[in-house]
């Protein structure tokens, strides 16, 4: 659907039909395709179809996980939420059988609780309690015919497998291209080149309608760069000289971002030479080489010469391989526990909570009452809700569209499949096809549910199961309905905790960022590390917002005017990057400065105050 027909629909609609753009991961796509199958080929060779199959369900998981970025960060992204997933599996396996119906619920929605409130930290801790809880819910709800302790090696097995693969596998565009530049750490230059092309681009867009737009994609590029070269190191020894050189090649860019937002916040035209610097940079990043000669921009005012000053650094950097640790993001112990304990941790985790434990109650009542037939599994209700009810998956009502949509096509394609494959082979090549479709799939939910309900499926019959695509689509439309009855109860404390909690933290960041500007610190690589926090905070909460935007108006009335509040600390961050740029260059502000931060503060405070959290 075009975007101009997607703006006409109601947000929480259009949200549903929007799906991501960009080329086809196709390395992504080569590691599904080589996950589950050989797993499972392996296991019925040796007569362990059942472990084969929980090989299989981890490295599936794992491959939802596997996003693009650096080698290093997949060790983290994959491993942590694996590691959580066996946990979980562990629990379930020796709480399935031991505890009756009303304590495993109580468990496991402890569980959900622990989880949702751990999931208000960030992406990685999000899939983290995901997998705790599916895992969990596995565990218990689908009886295998091995000892706990064996299927928790073979999930284990199954996700390390997906991560040797992610870390070992060059990628296409090393095997096609020049072999002397090597592919560990390809996703870091790709990352780091990345940023240099965003500057160009803002430096491009200066004085016209595109500016804001481009300085936002230059933050989605710093984030993803630092997220790129914030991972574990991969050998025990210390960096390398490659590694060095890209930490000090990232570290480079920040002034010069920060000369491109001050040039877009004074709306002075760029002239073309001077983008062509930053270009060329970025050719030096993926190539591994020289910078060699920039054009330089006239150095006419502060910003210009902050700009040239910057491409001055980033040469000497490039020449030298060495600079400041500026990648490194440093949350301290009590930002991450305010995180988990403060208003927005609870109110996740009482609604994962009580998602996930009355699908559990849900399920375990209708297995009791002999209403699946033959089928035994009940599993699949709540390990379905855990997938509805994160919030930072996207709008609650676009979820349930998505993945009711997506459930009843997978189950039908799944049944027409079954129909005609050769079993086990046939199943054992979807399994394989399904795989290296998940990545194209995560573009948009409803098709990622489809390629996901497929390959489950196709698992759960390879484990000796009958066909169940119709039970499937049932116990999914239960849980669709379990998320919204909860969606919509009110909590304890006030609606919008989540959204409030990263406004709030987007603010703190703004401000600290402002205080070290005015403070004329000397410390710049300080105020860089605080400029970067702040525009971080500040992309989190804009994302947040425009989730809950696109929730049904009983839900998005609790978000009114949080979206006018971002933007003005967005023009607040600008300007303070603006009279840092003139600070170091004049060692004084303009009356423009000070009377915009004043006009910025004063709107600040008012639109804080009017903010409806209802």
């Amino acid at each position: 659907m075009s975007r101009t027909a997607a703006h006409a629909l109601p947000p929480w609609l259009g949200h549903a039909l929007n799906a991501q753009r960009g080329p086809v991961p196709w390395n992504a796509v080569v590691r599904g395709a080589l996950a589950g199958g050989p797993l499972l080929i392996t296991a019925l060779v040796a007569g362990r179809a059942s472990l084969g199959v929980v090989a299989a369900i981890a490295a599936m998981l794992a491959g939802v996980n596997d996003r693009p970025g650096s080698r290093r960060t997949s060790v983290v992204r994959i491993g942590v939420p694996a590691l959580a997933g066996a946990a979980g599996l562990l629990a379930g396996t020796w709480a399935g059988p031991h505890l009756g119906a009303v304590a495993l619920t109580l468990l496991l929605t402890g569980l959900g609780l622990v989880a949702g409130a751990v999931s208000a930290v960030g992406p990685v801790a999000s899939a983290t309690g995901t997998q705790l809880l599916v895992g969990s819910a596995v565990g218990a709800g689908m009886p295998l015919p091995d000892p706990g302790w064996q299927s928790v090696l073979a999930f284990l097995a199954g996700a390390g497998w997906l991560l040797l693969l992610r870390l070992f596998l060059p990628t296409p565009e090393f095997v096609t291209g020049d072999l002397r530049v090597g592919f560990r750490l390809d996703g870091e230059r790709a990352a780091v080149a990345g940023v240099y092309e965003a500057v160009a681009a803002l430096l491009d867009a200066v004085g016209t309608e595109h500016a804001v737009a481009r300085r936002a994609a230059l933050t989605a590029a710093l984030d993803h760069a630092q997220d790129a070269l914030a991972g574990p190191r991969l050998r025990r020894r210390a960096a390398t000289a490659a590694e060095r050189r890209l930490h000090a090649q990232y570290s480079a860019a920040l002034p010069l971002g920060e000369a491109a937002t001050a040039l877009a916040w004074a709306e002075q035209a760029v002239p073309a030479r001077a983008c062509e610097g930053p270009r060329r940079l970025a050719a030096a990043v993926r190539g591994n080489t020289r910078a060699g000669p920039l054009p330089a921009p006239r150095r006419t005012d502060p910003a210009l010469r902050a700009l040239d000053d910057a491409l001055l650094h980033a040469a000497d950097a490039f020449d030298r391989g060495r600079g400041p640790d500026l990648h490194t993001r440093r949350r301290s112990p009590r930002v991450l526990a305010r995180a988990v304990l403060g208003a927005g941790g609870r109110e996740y985790g009482l609604r994962v909570g009580l998602c996930f434990g009355a699908g559990a109650a849900v399920a375990q009542a209708l297995h009791h009452g002999h209403w699946y037939g033959s089928h035994q599994h009940w599993y699949w209700l709540p390990a379905t809700a855990v997938f509805l009810v994160k919030p930072d998956l996207g709008p609650l009502v676009s979820r349930v569209l998505c993945r009711a949509a997506g459930t009843v096509l997978g189950a039908l394609l799944f049944a027409g499949f079954a129909a005609v494959l050769p079993r086990p082979e046939g199943l054992v090549a979807l399994v394989a096809v399904s795989g290296a479709l998940v990545p194209v799939a995560a573009r948009h939910f409803a098709a990622q549910t489809t390629v996901v309900t497929v390959l489950v499926l196709a698992l759960v019959m390879v484990g000796g199961e009958p066909q169940a695509s119709v039970g499937r689509i049932g116990e999914t439309l239960l849980a669709c309905a379990i998320v919204l009855v909860v969606g919509h109860l009110p909590m304890p404390g006030q609606r919008g905790a989540g959204i409030r909690a990263s406004i709030e933290s987007a603010d703190t960041a703004a401000h600290a960022y402002l205080a070290h500007v005015l403070s004329e610190s000397d410390d710049r690589a300080t105020r860089w590390t605080l400029r970067r926090e702040a525009y971080r905070t500040l992309a989190e909460a804009r994302a947040a917002v425009g989730r809950a935007a696109a929730e049904l108006p009983a839900l998005a009335r609790h978000s009114a005017g949080t979206d006018e509040v971002a933007t003005v600390l967005e023009r607040l961050v600008d300007t303070t990057t603006a009279c840092a740029v003139h600070l170091d260059d004049t060692g004084r502000l303009t009356p423009r400065h000070t009377e915009r931060l004043a006009v910025l503060r004063d709107e600040l405070a008012r639109r804080t105050r009017s903010t409806a959290f209802r």
